[in-house]
């Protein structure tokens, strides 16, 4: 199958079963991929993988959408549909600069479940709940219920302290996943939030689309509309996830007037090479979804065998600036491990720099010189204009 092309996900391995049950978000729900048995059902495992899978009670629960696991090549262990989301042996080894909390999120909680790290943003955590679950995930400690931490926000706690801190003017719902709440429960969180008045900003920040585009209903869509401006990032690694059903999941979302942006996570054996990138940046604005971040794989215990390095990040954007248009190329960002912050990350176009000039280079490798500081403009006079 072609990077560029949209194809279904159904029926692949659920033949006999019904499209109302396939396009029904809770039938996908109940019948995730979730055990070894099931996964060895589907997949010739390989022996990294059937460890790994044995040890996820201790650090990240398996857990696959049906619509997400059709995209796994059942053959191919490095498939990078199958990369992100089967766990691996490789997973229990920790590099010395590997953290729990990578992010540094848990010392910028004020109250339960807000991180605010950033002056005037915050993020709240409103479940620990994700339709899959990402092998690379940064709060892996906290979601799917399995981890190091329990997850216990304290909604009223944080509603107090959005209301007593002016300067935020901007809350991003994260977890797990926002979406995986009921349209009641997330449009009372909404409601709470949009009435604090120096709130301008809702987003929500949600891999829903993408493995469960089922959940993105007509009913949901008009819910949302109502809470505007509101905005949604998506999470798309590799372009076989753009899949005609995740296409027409967030052309639902854009029809209701939601700004869409996506958030990739720069990993090895998925997305680390030009081609694939472009792909899933174009294919993206197909989608009416802007690529928006390419990050940096955070220090996350165990995700080694998944992180690329920045020099080759900053070579992919090298090679995406100016061979594509700049609507598909997302900025590179590195979250300062420990909690600095994200720190974009730029190829160097600047070659030198003097008092009084820049040399910068072109995506062609071409040099240019631009001056520092505008001379004095010459008044030009012509004889006509005198007396």
């Amino acid at each position: 199958m072609s990077n560029r092309t949209f194809t279904a996900s159904y029926p692949g391995h659920w033949r006999d079963v019904s499209p109302d049950d396939w396009n029904n978000w809770q039938w996908q729900l109940r019948h995730r991929i979730s055990t070894l048995e099931q996964l060895e059902q589907h997949l010739t495992l390989t022996r990294e993988e059937r460890a790994g899978t044995l040890l996820t009670g201790s650090k990240l629960a398996l857990g696959i959408t049906p619509h997400f696991f059709n995209l796994i090549d059942r053959h191919d262990p490095n498939c990078p549909i199958r990369r992100q989301v089967v766990p691996r042996l490789e997973e229990s080894a920790y590099a010395p600069e590997e953290m729990a909390d990578p992010c540094g999120e848990d010392r910028h909680m004020p109250v339960p479940g807000l991180v605010h790290r950033y002056p005037d943003r915050v993020l709240l955590l409103v479940t620990d709940r994700c339709a899959s679950y990402c092998r690379y995930c940064t709060r892996s400690r906290v979601v799917s219920g399995v981890g190091e931490q329990e997850l216990a926000t304290d909604f009223e706690a944080a509603f107090r302290y959005l209301a007593r801190h002016e300067e935020v003017r901007d809350v991003l719902f994260s977890g797990g996943d926002p979406l995986l709440l009921s349209d009641a429960r997330l449009e009372n969180l909404l409601a709470r939030v949009r009435a604090i008045p120096h709130i301008q900003l809702v987003r929500i920040g949600s891999r829903v689309p993408i493995f469960l585009p089922q959940r993105v209903t007509p009913e949901l869509c008009a819910m949302l509309k109502k809470y505007h401006p509101l905005w949604l990032s998506a999470h798309t690694n590799h372009p076989k996830e753009l899949t005609i059903e995740a296409r027409d999941a967030l052309g639902r979302l854009a029809d209701a007037g939601i700004p869409l942006g996506n958030q990739s996570v720069l990993l090895k054996g998925v997305n680390n090479d030009a081609k694939t990138l472009a792909a899933l940046c174009q294919k993206l604005l197909q989608c009416r979804v802007r690529p928006y971040y390419l990050y940096q794989c955070d220090l996350i215990r165990g995700s080694a065998h998944l992180r690329a390095s920045i020099r080759e990040g900053l070579d992919l954007i090298d090679q995406l600036r100016g061979h594509t248009t700049g609507y598909a190329v997302p900025q590179y960002v590195v979250d300062g491990p420990g909690g600095g912050g994200k720190i974009p990350l730029n190829p160097n176009y600047i070659v030198a720099r003097t008092e009084d000039r820049y040399v910068l280079r072109n995506y062609r490798g071409d040099i240019y010189e631009y001056p520092e500081q505008n001379p004095e403009p010459v008044v030009l006079q012509h004889n006509r204009w005198k007396d």
